[in-house]
């Protein structure tokens, strides 16, 4: 068991894009389809749905969709709208203690990691590593906002899109805190998520999506697997977010930390799992920094620097070294 992680620059969507395309369609396929096809929208609502939602990205929509071969189930698993349910672990944190960054662990199953850091430049510059094939899981864009995920432990599916081509969206129009909670105000989440955001003046905010209520706004710069509180028992139990949260909540305020002690409490326990049999471990360490317009992929013996002046395509592979040990 391995997984590879790959850096790609491709200004609008081509054959890098399609490469990506056609080597995990064959996966995704079977993830959208594990519940039937009858379970997941049809192609007039999903693309309704989208335009309703995210005009702006809607061309862009269109030309995957026919980059993808422009068929019916493609068009509806791109447009992320009412996707099959899945949970990530994850913690997070916005550090604003002289510089302002985005710090990230992402805590999933390493056989649905897509494994694709993207540096694109469709209506801005965005940096961001993949899922779905173009929604984010993480990412920063030029302007200088950044935005990650965590998944809100709740049980709730309703109506709405997968969190990543949200995340996507806040990316490609907004430009600061501000304008990506409109966003998150406005665009109906299929899930309990968490997003925080920080931009480059150090405002920062996470806010709280459910399906069945309206989003909560916190100001708080820490988000791991709950929201308000614990509602979902077990699966607190299994991915320690109340421990994650405690510890994070505790050192965030200590006047001795630095970015550099964050970033490196990241890469041990609590905040770093190994749980993977159980699809919770850490696939990657990221820190995206903001003011310096710079970001760093890190595992326990590796790392990848990246930024929006230098950026270098690259493939690591494998990483059972670092994560397997």
């Amino acid at each position: 068991m391995h997984i590879s992680f790959n850096c790609i620059q491709e200004d609008k969507p081509g054959e890098k894009w399609k490469a990506l395309f056609d080597r995990t369609w064959p996966h995704y396929k079977t993830w959208f389809l594990s519940e039937g096809s009858m379970a997941r929208k049809g192609y007039l609502t999903s693309y309704s749905e989208f335009k309703r939602h995210m005009p702006e990205l809607l061309p862009m929509y269109d030309h995957l969709v026919m980059l993808a071969g422009g068929g019916d189930l493609e068009g509806r698993f791109l447009s992320m709208y009412c996707p099959p349910a899945y949970m990530s672990g994850c913690s997070q944190v916005a550090w604003t203690n002289g510089s302002a960054s985005l710090i990230r662990n992402y805590d999933y199953s390493f056989k649905m990691f897509e494994g694709t850091m993207m540096y694109t430049n469709w209506l801005q510059p965005v940096i961001g590593v993949s899922d779905c094939t173009w929604g984010l899981l993480d990412g920063m864009n030029a302007s200088g906002l950044a935005a990650s995920l965590t998944f809100g432990g709740r049980k709730i599916v309703g109506s709405g899109f997968g969190i990543p081509v949200i995340i996507r969206y806040i990316l490609e129009i907004a430009k600061t805190v501000e304008e990506g909670i409109a966003i998150l105000n406005r665009v109906p989440v299929h899930m309990a998520y968490n997003v925080t955001l920080i931009d480059n003046t150090g405002n920062y905010s996470t806010v709280y999506l459910s399906p069945d209520r309206k989003p909560v706004i916190v100001n708080t710069p820490v988000a791991t697997n709950h929201q308000m509180e614990v509602e979902w028992g077990d699966y607190a139990s299994l991915t320690g977010t109340i421990e994650r949260k405690r510890y994070l909540d505790e050192v965030i305020t200590s006047p001795f930390e630095t970015e550099a002690s964050m970033v490196n409490r990241f890469l041990h326990p609590p905040l770093y799992n190994t749980n993977f049999d159980k699809s919770f471990g850490t696939l990657y360490t990221i820190i995206y920094r903001i003011n310096a317009r710079n970001i760093e992929v890190l595992w326990p013996h590796k790392h990848i620097f990246q930024s929006f002046d230098i950026f270098t395509e690259n493939l690591v592979a494998p990483l059972e070294t670092d994560i397997f040990s």
